[in-house]
């Protein structure tokens, strides 16, 4: 990042960070939850919840969850460590077998043993073209997954994916449940079964979800014996409820962060921040006549003030976006960073032919240069950088016109309809960027949401995902980039910090590099069955 007004830095100093954004899967509201009772219970404050419980529609395919285990987990730097696995896979020369040796003696919380079969299980479950799982795409390398004996799994891939080992953090779900039930509408999705440290008492939609620790864990029965995520979606609220003790600990933005979590306060509170890949972009629709315009998408992508939108609307707690990699990730490919250019925004647009207007507003061949950005209802921070980009826009003479819904009004109209838009994953580029931008995806629900179409992206996307060599799959990701300095069908404007303020009670806290958050397996809980009570003093 580069130097920070003093504002930026004490707000860095603060580890300043912002809410995750309103997950695609859910438009939750808040709700009444329970007092923390202190001891070994913590109740934490999430803004949002996820539409299902089953790692066979998609839930904790990136790990962290509290109820199940996947074969690997990431540790506190996001390294790989066995876990219903007994180590990393062992991985053939050609890279297309990798095979993991299981833990034996691991149960579900139903008291039934875990084994290979529930491995193979699973995968097939979420292969299955009648399974409704949007991520599913992920898996696309494999090509078979058998069991050898009740301990030994056998992964055979199509290509050599190189990042195929950070796909197998994907929860592990029992056959002798799960496979007995439809798969998309069975009691499964929200009365889940695993393996994992919590096992789930209660979930009231839209308020909160209620865990108690699983005596019968492998890993060891928790100290945190009652845990439950509050589903709060304001900010305000749950700054309101941490303040009154009805939270242990809550994700926040920077102002609200500050304030509660300085010295002298009623509480003792820690502020913990985490660096992330959780991007804010606008969609721009290849099927309107205007956001479908080179030039108007090259004359956006300078037009907009990344930097005043870090300090004014993060408060310093974060960086300017120039696609889904940060510029501080080794995948970033230097060079394709872009300034804020008014005027060269102005001359693109004039070359093209899209002229000013009596009232400002750009004209080409009888087409004005506007069009409809849609934001979630709710979030204050998309709504900040929706407007933001408006103004920016303006000032190029493109009129864009913010619209407030939820994601059940907005999904219609991603076809045509641009979209302030979040994502991110820091496991690998294949994760941030293949299913943002290969064409072969576009319209497919919440995936390409702008229908980005672009024969040398989709080639270098499809090279990357099928080399095993990391100078051959960085020469692609490399192209992707500038590509999109070419044409960019997203204006990618900031990378965002997130930040939570914890009751200082708990010992073992940490923060991982984030994903765009959905709330449950990110933050300081990301690892809540570690966490120990602090000792009080005498």
């Amino acid at each position: 990042m580069t130097a920070r007004t003093a504002r930026g830095a004490a707000a860095t100093t603060l580890a300043a960070a912002l809410i995750t954004g309103v997950a695609a899967c859910s438009n939750p509201t808040g709700g009444t939850t329970a007092r923390s009772a202190g001891g070994d219970s913590a109740v934490v404050g999430i803004a949002t919840e996820p539409e299902s419980l089953s790692p066979l529609l998609g839930y904790g395919k990136d790990g962290n969850s509290k109820i199940f285990d996947g074969l690997l987990t990431h540790d506190a730097d996001m390294k790989l460590k066995p876990a219903l696995a007994t180590a990393l896979p062992e991985v053939s020369a050609d890279g297309l077998t990798y095979t993991y040796a299981l833990r034996r003696g691991v149960k579900f919380s139903d008291g039934a043993p875990f084994s290979a079969k529930d491995v193979v299980f699973t995968y097939k479950a979420i292969l299955d073209p009648r399974t409704n799982n949007a991520s599913k795409t992920e898996l696309d390398a494999i090509a078979g997954v058998e069991a050898r004996g009740d301990d030994t799994v056998v992964f055979t891939l199509k290509y050599p994916y190189a990042p195929f080992a950070e796909r197998t953090v994907l929860p592990i779900a029992p056959e002798h449940i799960a496979g007995r039930q439809d798969v998309n509408s069975g009691d499964f999705a929200s009365r889940p079964v695993g393996t994992g440290p919590y096992l789930l008492t209660g979930w009231s939609k839209g308020e909160k979800l209620s865990f108690r620790s699983n005596p019968g864990y492998w890993g060891g029965e928790p100290a945190v014996k009652k845990f439950t995520m509050a589903v709060i979606k304001d900010d305000d609220v749950r700054a309101t409820r941490l303040r009154s003790g009805e939270l242990d600990a809550a994700v926040l933005p920077p102002n609200l962060a500050a304030a509660l979590g300085a010295k002298g306060g009623a509480a003792p509170r820690t502020v913990l921040a985490a660096k992330t890949f959780d991007y804010r972009t606008v969609t721009l629709p290849t099927h309107h006549e205007v956001t479908g315009d080179v030039a108007v998408r090259r004359a956006l992508d300078i037009a907009v003030d990344r930097r005043a939108m870090v300090d004014r609307l993060l408060e310093g707690a974060g960086k300017p976006a120039y696609g889904p990699v940060p510029t501080d990730s080794p995948w970033f490919t230097a060079g394709t960073e872009r300034a804020h250019d008014l005027d060269g925004a102005k001359k693109i647009l004039d070359d093209a032919g899209w002229k000013p207007g009596a009232d400002g507003v750009r004209v080409k061949d009888g087409v004005r240069a506007a069009f409809p950005l849609w934001y979630t209802s709710g979030d204050k921070i998309r709504q900040d950088h929706a407007l933001a980009f408006a103004s920016d826009a303006k000032k190029a003479g493109i009129e864009v016109t913010t619209e407030a819904g939820t994601w059940e009004v907005i999904e219609p109209r991603m076809k045509t309809d641009a979209v302030l838009a979040g994502g991110g994953s820091p496991a690998d580029p294949d994760f941030d960027q293949y299913q943002l931008l290969t064409s072969s995806l576009g319209g497919d629900g919440f995936n390409n949401m702008g229908r980005y179409d672009n024969p040398a992206v989709d080639r270098a996307l499809t090279e990357a995902r099928e080399s095993g060599d990391r100078a051959v799959r960085k020469a692609a990701y490399d192209t992707v980039q500038r590509e999109l300095v070419k044409n960019p069908g997203y204006v990618f404007l900031t990378h965002i910090d997130h930040l939570y303020v914890v009751n200082d009670t708990w010992e073992g806290l940490t923060t991982q590099v984030e994903p765009h958050d959905h709330g449950l397996g990110s933050g300081p809980w990301w690892n809540v069955e570690t966490w120990k009570p602090k000792q009080k003093q005498k």
